[in-house]
């Protein structure tokens, strides 16, 4: 690994698959993060928040994302091109406000049209003072980013000296705790998303079998797992047999299970009263793979109960490992289901990896609003692996549904290849959604339930497809991409905008670069400048 980054270990990336957080430590002079701190404070008392603009506002935080402990952090989870979102939010804690933050358990409105389980996109928490716990840093609930509803558990409150960092995954619940000392509490708030699926591990993978909490009561052994090998490069095959081996017999209930010998009872348990017995059951055929494939049956029905989400979704990804009978039970639902039901089928569709497929392309032609815009996004998922569904999903650019043109146009860009084919696709779909922003005199919205909330984002397809060019511009023809990011510069959506301007700088030919000069001389920002010193 590079000698100025500090990867993460395999245990660092097992504790984060499964808890959804690390807490690390920046060690830089306490001048530093003093000098910022007084910035702050005096943007904040004497402007207001400055919101996104932030970092510009007070350049010196920069640094504090250069060091080898962040930068081998983020490396390590999104890969070496990852990318510092444009939102960011400086969040400050005043003693004795009794909401902070609006108090409530939440997860941060994302940017993509649905969450993904696997970490495509991260937060960090940064502290730049001394932080206790009277102090109200932010809580955080260990595990419970792959929950679409409040799991309750436990509660984590970060602290350590200026410098501390929550590493999250994007999706974990979180919240602002009272302040009860008689000390503001600032933490910075920072995004970050992969630009490409991985190909190899990003840490300092050492381990070949490494072991999973199996005890846990809200154990995800087959979603993890499916994480884990998606991370090493491998989406959609199975663990080494080693590890394999290990979790499934840690996963045993107390009375015990032997492979396929005991597929009757694991099948029983999953009609047990408990409904951690039915999770943990429906997560141990799941490990049994195609051996269980007979299990498809009675699985399908947890991932139809509404209310039962963690066997629901263990069940989902446990059809995914059962071979062609777990995806058609997958297929069915994703297409016919409930919303509910249809959303953990995506997701146990995405483990199933490449197989899934022709399925995929067919519920794309086929199915209704929710199945097409689903196909896609789990086609997105599978990146390489689904190059063959590239024309489909630029045949969908034509959908009458706004999400579903969505989710195909993010799709591509997670693909990649054929870049012939994906990139001029993907230049069509951002010019055309900048014109029209103009002839329509407003940008489009959502209706669909998924992104319904997202008021954040103001021109939906614009901002999807520069992010795909974002990510998979470079392998298209540069003066065409530049023509299609110009476009994207005079969009109306403050984050179409930021991805084109990352990607002008990415591609960085004569024309990229001079289009980038022209615009960045009315963007720059004097960090100096201010009500108090206009000149």
């Amino acid at each position: 690994m590079n000698s100025e980054m500090n990867a993460l270990s395999d245990k660092q990336m097992v504790d984060f698959i499964t808890n959804g957080y690390l807490v690390l430590q920046n060690e830089l002079p306490d001048a530093l993060h003093q000098s910022v701190m007084r910035q702050i404070d005096f943007a904040v008392q004497e402007e207001g928040n400055p919101g996104n603009n932030i970092l510009p506002r007070v350049p010196d935080i920069a640094k504090f994302f250069e060091t080898p402990v962040v930068k081998g952090a983020l490396t390590s989870v999104l890969g070496p091109d990852y990318y510092m979102h444009p939102h960011r939010h400086m969040h400050y804690n005043q003693p004795g406000n009794q909401a902070p933050g609006g108090g409530q358990w939440h997860k941060d409105g994302y940017w993509s049209s649905m969450r993904s389980h696997r970490p495509w996109w991260v937060m960090m928490f940064y502290y730049t003072q001394d932080i206790t716990e009277e102090m109200g840093p932010t809580a955080i609930m260990p595990g419970s980013q792959y929950s679409e509803k409040l799991p309750g558990g436990k509660t984590v409150l970060p602290t350590g000296k200026a410098g501390t960092i929550a590493l999250v995954h994007f999706d974990l619940w979180h919240k602002a705790s009272l302040n009860t000392s008689n000390v503001d509490r600032y933490m910075l708030k920072f995004q970050f998303v992969r630009l490409r699926e991985p190909v190899s591990p990003s840490w300092n993978h050492v381990d070949p079998a490494v072991e999973f909490p199996a005890d846990r009561p809200d154990a995800r052994l087959n979603l993890w797992q499916d994480t884990w090998q998606w991370l090493l490069g491998n989406a959609g095959k199975p663990a080494a047999a080693g590890a394999q081996r290990k979790t499934a017999d840690a996963h045993r209930h107390p009375a015990g299970v032997q492979r396929q010998a005991d597929v009757a009872e694991l099948e029983a348990r999953l009609s047990d009263g408990d409904a951690v017995v039915r999770s943990r059951a429906a997560d141990a055929l799941g490990l049994l793979g195609e051996a269980a494939a007979g299990s498809a049956g009675r699985l399908r029905g947890l991932v139809q109960e509404a209310s039962a989400e963690d066997a629901g979704l263990n069940a989902a990804y446990a059809l995914g490992r059962m071979g062609a009978p777990g995806q058609q039970v997958l297929l069915e639902l994703l297409s016919s289901g409930s919303k509910t039901a249809s959303q953990r089928a995506a997701y146990g569709l995405q483990a199933a990896g490449a197989a899934a497929v022709p399925g995929l392309v067919e519920a794309l032609r086929q199915s209704g609003e929710n199945g097409r815009g689903l196909a896609a996004f789990v086609l997105g998922m599978n990146g390489a692996g689904a190059s063959s569904a590239v024309p489909a999903l630029i045949a969908a650019f034509e959908d009458e549904s706004e999400w579903v043109r969505r989710n195909a146009v993010e799709a591509l860009g997670m693909i990649g290849e054929p870049a012939a084919l994906a990139v001029p696709a993907l230049v069509r779909a951002l010019r055309e959604a900048v014109e029209g922003e103009a002839r329509d005199g407003a940008v489009s919205g959502s209706s669909d339930a998924y992104a319904a909330n997202q008021t954040y984002i103001a021109n939906k397809i614009g901002y999807s497809a520069a992010l795909s060019l974002l990510r998979i511009g470079r392998s298209g023809d540069p003066a065409l991409v530049v023509s299609g990011l110009q476009a994207g510069l005079e969009s109306r959506d403050r984050y179409a905008r930021a991805y084109a301007f990352e990607a002008l700088t990415a591609l960085r030919t004569e024309e990229a670069v001079s289009l980038l000069i022209r615009h960045y001389r009315t963007a720059r920002w004097c960090p100096d400048t201010h009500k108090a010193s206009m000149f």
